[in-house]
């Protein structure tokens, strides 16, 4: 067979082979969850009598950005560039620090190209556009005196600046193509709409902050490209004039949320083991404004600060994971005193970073807005002081969606303890007993929280389709401190193995779980996961790895993001091959008996399908069952509909080919 003809068989493009009663009841179960409303980004005014946010509508195809007053939100005003009913994108709210304008991007007047525009509360008049430029904008923020707005702009972007974007084509001058995209900060007069890139040409700028006089900035950033080199990320200061840049700290591993002091003194930052763009957790650290020694506020925390911002020059609030959920405490930088202020098995989320707040804080109130959301809470948007929130948004009141029972589950394992979440079967009864799915997160510095729609494969769902979905936290995951997270380096594949399949058991032994039929999936590095178990255990009946890497070696030539790896190994597979070959999956192959299916996009350039068909490849030549899906034109992350659909419902089938029958 051609390989021009054996890509189109594995290409997926094709109805699906399985009952399609089952396919049915999943896509019912997606056109419900497409009707959930789904707010992102929720920002509030500075006197917190009014709060903004972003919505994605039904079925994702708009964005809209709403204004809510706190006081009385049953009315919510939609603030919109558009001038006409065409689909489009009105996101990223940001209020001035006077409070009376708000800016958002909108592709609404240039479709597939976002612009920067500014409404005046409270104005008869519609938004005005400040920029006319092509490229990506992202982030926008106006400056303490509110006499600028700086934003971030890839100029004449080739694609979505994101490692879990689908890739460009590779042809040409490889180089050149990964240096061409390069994020730069940029300044927009609000008055006059006159453009200012300030930071040099060649740095990659990841995020950044005001300093309190509106005079500098702080920001994270490296040499592109910058999917690989967020890795390798530093901290720089530069005027908002457009001067030199200046590196006053160089990070040991990963560097995330420069944030200003408000005297202006100091600069604040989270630094830890981190595994993915976005997904910050570490320890928190202050350094001099003019460079010197950096100095950890949270040394041995027994939890992972997620976020943060300064309440004063001495006190910080902070969001941070604890086991599988989330807190929100304050933090003494004189006495290194912390004080839980709310604690709950919640997701929340405000800007983009994860696990965020938006914070006004005004003597000895603070007030906050968030988007909440759990197993079983559909997201709103809420506004209060913390922990004494009340609903801004009643936008999925009416939606009928299956949401499953849960249980927080603790254990055990190699001198630590570790967490995880387990659904219940729908309708469950204690006197049945049920197969299990345990889910892995990607990372592995990374999370399970609860969320009403997990991540990859919807794994949610299952729970209606007769399963347990155990999701557990192992060592090289956020919720217990950075020495937990660090504690998988050099291990991946047997330490957090071992934990997950201690956990295992401790639900075996408290629930009635069929031991005899039990599943394994994951995505990332949960799919990396996946394809190692089954040569280290006979205990899972089927596996479903997505976008996985089973061989370490050659992945580090492979993929986009190469520079992860070095600070989970300490050195480059060339140097120290034996621990790239000690990890991986390909290593011990031979062992695999466990039918597994394998699921990775086109265009994956953190888990890219080599990978997935190196694997394929040899559970077949070793006579395993096994079959390779590869979705056309996606990246490492999927955005169709239709994809997210098929790889759930193949997931199922997969599932129940082998679990339901003994």
């Amino acid at each position: 067979m051609s390989p021009r003809t054996a890509l189109t068989v594995i290409l997926f493009c094709a109805a699906p082979l399985f009952a399609q009663s089952e396919r049915a009841q999943i896509e019912a179960l997606y056109q419900q969850q497409e009707k959930v409303q789904v707010p992102w980004q929720a920002t509030l005014s500075s006197d917190a009598s009014h709060v903004a946010y972003s919505v994605w509508g039904p079925a994702g195809r708009t964005e809209s950005v709403y204004i809510s007053s706190t006081h009385d939100p049953a009315h919510p005003l939609r603030v919109t560039a558009a001038t006409s009913s065409d689909p489009c994108h009105d996101s990223q709210p940001a209020w001035s620090h006077h409070g009376s304008s708000l800016i958002f991007l909108s592709d609404c007047r240039s479709p597939g190209q976002t612009q920067l525009f500014l409404y005046k509360l409270n104005s008869s008049e519609p938004p005005r556009q400040l920029t006319h430029l092509a490229g990506f904008l992202s982030r926008p923020r106006w400056s303490p005196d509110d006499s600028s707005i700086a934003l971030l702009f890839v100029d004449q972007a080739t694609r979505n600046p994101n490692p879990m974007a689908a890739e460009n084509r590779a042809v040409g001058v490889i180089d050149e193509l990964a240096n061409r995209d390069v994020q730069r900060l940029t300044i927009i007069n609000p008055q006059t709409a006159a453009i200012q890139t300030v930071s040099p040409r060649d740095l990659y700028v990841f995020e950044y902050d005001w300093s309190p006089d509106s005079q500098k900035f702080a920001y994270t950033a490296a040499l592109p490209p910058g999917d690989d080199n967020w890795y390798i990320a530093q901290l720089y200061t530069q005027s908002a004039a457009g001067s030199e840049a200046h590196r006053i700290y160089r990070p040991k591993l990963q560097i995330a949320l420069p944030r200003w002091s408000p005297n202006g003194k100091s600069i604040a930052f989270i630094e830890g083991l981190m595994s993915d763009q976005g997904g910050t957790g570490g320890e928190i650290y202050t350094i001099p404004a003019l460079g010197g020694t950096a100095r950890d506020l949270t040394p041995a925390c027994s939890s992972t600060p997620a976020w943060f911002t300064w309440l004063s020059d001495d006190s910080l609030l902070v969001t941070e994971f604890t086991g599988g959920s989330t807190a929100i405490s304050r933090l003494n930088l004189t006495t290194h005193a912390t004080e839980t202020l709310w604690h709950g098995p919640e997701t929340i989320r405000a800007e983009e970073e994860e696990t965020s707040l938006s914070v006004i804080h005004n003597g000895s109130s603070i007030q906050t807005a968030l988007i909440r959301t759990s197993w079983n809470m559909l997201p709103e948007v809420w506004a209060g002081p913390v922990g004494h929130w009340r609903p801004v948004t009643h936008m999925n009141t009416a939606v009928q969606l299956p949401l499953p029972r849960f249980e927080n589950v603790t254990w055990q394992n190699g001198g630590y303890s570790v967490q995880g979440w387990l659904l219940f079967p729908e309708n469950f009864e204690p006197t049945k007993k049920y197969p299990l799915l345990m889910a892995v997160h990607g990372g592995p510095a990374w999370i399970t929280t609860p969320e009403w729609r997990a991540a990859d494969f919807d794994t949610t769902l299952f729970a209606h389709f007769g399963y347990f979905v155990f999701f557990p936290n192992a060592r090289g995951s956020y919720g217990e401190g950075e020495r937990f997270t660090q504690a998988n380096r050099r291990d991946w594949g047997f330490g957090d193995l071992s934990d997950m399949l201690a956990g295992l058991d401790a639900v075996i032994h408290r629930y009635p779980v069929d031991a005899g039929r039990l599943g394994l999936l994951g995505w990332s590095y949960g799919g990396s996961t996946a394809m190692m178990a089954i040569t280290q255990t006979h205990r899972f009946r089927a596996v479903v790895a997505g976008a996985g890497a089973g061989n370490w070696q050659s992945y580090y030539g492979q993929n986009s993001i190469d520079r992860w790896m070095l600070s989970y190994f300490g050195a480059s597979v060339y140097d120290d091959p034996a621990a790239y070959q000690r990890v991986s999956a390909l290593t011990y192959i031979k062992n695999a008996r466990t039918p597994a299916l394998i699921l990775v996009g086109e265009r994956d350039g953190e888990a890219p399908p080599p990978q997935s068909f190196e694997f394929w490849h040899a559970l077949k030549e070793l006579g395993v069952p096994t079959e390779l899906v590869v979705y056309a034109g996606e990246g490492h992350a999927f955005y169709r509909l239709e994809d997210r659909i098929d790889v759930t419902a193949r997931t199922l089938e997969w599932f129940n080919r082998y679990l339901t029958s003994q």
